[in-house]
């Protein structure tokens, strides 16, 4: 009986200075990398462009005509108002699209429904292209 307690004593003493010594070893410090750039496909990244933008004049592309849909719903939209932004969406150059969209929305002009998933496959694209 005396050995068993012993042998708990000393397995429990033994434990604890590997535990104690074990842990005295230093992990080598990680190195501190700077924030890795925004690709434009999360929330914060979206934010931060959206409020560094908003301090920015809104940029025109030959679209001020689209100025009179201010304040309209993106779902509101009639067939031949959805076809003045889709004449403006594809005469620009693929880089000037996610500019344009923030463009609009400085502008408070919400982009037609039919035309979103356009556009966001085209920013998509072009942000795997980068």
């Amino acid at each position: 009986m005396w050995y068993l307690t012993l042998s708990i004593i000393a397995l429990g003493i033994v434990t604890a200075l590997i535990g104690h010594f074990g842990s005295k070893k230093k992990a080598p410090p990680s190195p501190v990398l700077p924030p890795p750039a925004c690709c434009g496909q999360h929330d914060v990244c979206e934010r931060n462009n959206l409020l560094a933008a908003a301090s920015k004049p809104a940029e025109y592309y030959d679209d001020e005509d689209l100025d009179r849909f201010a304040g309209t719903s993106a779902d509101a939209y009639a067939a031949d108002a959805v076809e003045e932004f889709r004449e403006v969406l594809y005469t620009l150059r693929t880089p000037e699209v996610a500019s344009w969209l923030r463009s609009l929305q400085l502008r408070r002009i919400d982009l037609p429904d039919a035309l979103k998933d356009e556009a966001y496959l085209i920013v998509g694209e072009q942000q795997t292209q980068n």
